[in-house]
C-alpha cells in the first residue's frame, strides 16, 4: 500500500474514532498488506457513509478459490445517511462506492445496509449460504483471479 494510503487511513480511523461513541463504532484494524482490498473496502465504505457500526468479512475462503484470495465479502454499513432511503437504494449506493473493487477483483458482495434505528431493533450480522462449488472444476479460477487484480 502507498505510504499516503496508510498514513491517512490511519488519520481516518483516528479521527471516526475519536468523533463517534465508542459503543456504535467499531474501529478499523491498522492496514494489512496482506489484505489490500479488504482494506480499501473499509477505507472507502468509511469515507462515504461515515457509518456508526461497520463490518467488512472476507469469506473467500468458504469458497472454491485458493487460499488467501480475496474475492467474496460481506458488509454490514449502518450509517443515518441511509435514513429514507430504500433497501434497493442503499445497495445501489454500496456498489457504487466500491465499483472499482466490483469490476476487477471482488467477485461477490453480500451487503446488510441499516440506519442506526434498525441496527438498534436488530443487531445481527447475516450469515452466507455454504460455497455450492460453482467453480470447483474451473481449473482456471486461480488465473482469472490473478488478472483482476493485474
Amino acid at each position: 500500500m502507498l505510504p499516503s494510503v496508510s498514513r491517512s487511513t490511519r488519520l481516518l480511523s483516528a479521527r471516526l474514532s475519536a468523533s463517534r461513541p465508542l459503543a456504535h463504532f467499531r474501529t478499523h484494524m491498522d492496514p494489512d498488506s496482506n489484505r489490500p482490498v479488504e482494506t480499501n473496502i473499509r477505507t472507502k465504505l468509511t469515507e462515504r457513509f461515515k457509518p456508526d457500526f461497520l463490518e467488512v468479512h472476507n469469506e473467500s475462503h468458504m469458497h472454491a478459490v485458493p487460499p488467501g484470495s480475496e474475492s467474496h465479502f460481506r458488509v454490514l454499513v449502518v450509517s443515518s445517511q441511509f435514513a429514507g432511503l430504500p433497501l434497493i437504494q442503499r445497495h445501489r449506493l454500496v456498489n457504487e462506492a466500491l465499483k472499482e473493487e466490483l469490476s476487477s477483483c471482488v467477485h461477490a458482495l453480500a451487503i446488510q445496509a441499516k440506519t442506526p434505528e434498525q441496527w438498534g431493533m436488530d443487531p445481527t450480522l447475516g450469515k452466507s449460504p455454504p460455497c455450492m462449488g460453482g467453480s470447483k472444476g474451473d481449473h482456471t479460477v486461480e488465473e482469472k483471479l490473478k488478472a483482476g487484480r493485474e
